[in-house]
């Protein structure tokens, strides 16, 4: 049975990666909505660079690859992130874990990701010298909604899904004209419902893992009249402490060295490198870079983990600078027992 499973999953990445590379060369490039899914939320996470395809991690692995959060260590995990994104855009996220039924039963996870996009004045057309009236302000926003599940087949492999609802609405009260002396309304709001799968391989060579990800698959949308599709992006990536093979002792240090490669829908192909030292199990240092792109790409991070009363408390920071747009700040905690 779970050999069957094994040949599923590995099918559905394949068939994942050439329905992905089947649409970016039949479509062009940046024809995509809702890129709020893309934007990384989790401190931990994005001081690697988002180079965690193939690290195992707690409940906001969900929003990455669903199968890292299939070996969580406790009962119960939950994560709050913030992130302080370009153009005072800002994230704010929420994911949790459990299992109920020990780690036979796998890993339950739910998240929710909400955008604040700030208010931007709203005016709508009219018959005077300037052609328009300010009638107020509108505020944008974007949610996903997510439900996953997650479950180690067997001492090398794990799996998972993510079920989400996803919804944006960019302006509004949809103030569109002026009709009789007060205002013709028109709504601008999608939603649907995308789908996340992903796989860890632990290769059994010291602690070299391998990991797979599809995110963002669903139907094609229209937005008033025109069409398009979520941020589809498939992603590979290769994991391993480099303690396993240098002379540190391995209860004090660690030394992780991942590297991502990511495919999306709608722009080039791009590498993701990202490290973490981490000592006694408590302080940890990170830095990453991706590339090609046109800004940023350099990330670093730090994070302290303890356990109080049998709870583990966790904090995370990590710092992406640009130079054209402000710089990125995010901070994330974590609570598990």
């Amino acid at each position: 049975m779970k050999t069957k499973i094994i040949r599923i999953s590995l099918t559905i990445i394949i068939a994942g990666l050439l329905i992905s590379t089947s649409s970016a060369q039949n479509k062009k490039l940046a024809q995509s909505g809702m890129k709020f899914l893309n934007v990384s939320t989790n401190a931990h996470n994005a001081g690697m660079a988002d180079a965690i395809t193939s690290l195992h991690g707690g409940s906001s692995a969900m929003l990455y690859n669903p199968a890292a959060m299939s070996e969580i260590p406790t009962m119960v995990d939950f994560e709050f992130n913030q992130t302080q994104w370009i153009a005072d855009i800002n994230y704010l996220s929420a994911t949790a874990a459990f299992q109920p039924f020990g780690p036979v039963g796998g890993v339950f996870g739910i998240s929710l990701v909400s955008v604040d996009y700030g208010d931007f004045k709203e005016t709508v057309r009219s018959t005077n010298d300037k052609g328009f009236l300010d009638v107020g302000t509108y505020s944008p926003t974007a949610v996903s909604i997510g439900l996953g599940y997650a479950r180690s087949l067997s001492q090398k492999f794990s799996i998972g899904g993510n079920l989400k609802y996803v919804r944006q609405s960019l302006i509004g009260n949809g103030k569109t004209g002026i009709i009789s002396g007060g205002y013709s309304e028109e709504k601008f709001e999608t939603d649907v419902f995308a789908f996340d799968f992903g796989l860890i391989y632990r290769t059994g060579f010291e602690s070299l893992n391998l990991g797979m990800s599809i995110r963002n698959f669903s139907e094609e949308l229209k937005y008033i009249e025109e069409g398009f599709q979520l941020p589809l992006i498939f992603q590979i990536g290769m994991s391993m402490d480099l303690v396993d093979i240098i002379e540190l002792d391995k209860t004090k240090h660690s030394l992780l060295l991942s590297v991502d490669a990511s495919h999306p829908r709608d722009y080039p192909e791009q590498i993701y490198i990202g490290s973490e030292y981490t000592f006694i199990n408590s302080f940890s240092l990170r830095a990453g870079y991706n590339f090609p792109r046109d800004d940023g790409g350099f990330a670093a991070g730090i994070g302290i983990k303890q356990n109080l009363a049998g709870v583990g408390i966790g904090i995370d920071y990590a710092y992406a600078p640009y130079s054209i747009f402000s710089d990125v700040h995010r901070f994330s905690i974590k609570f598990a027992y």
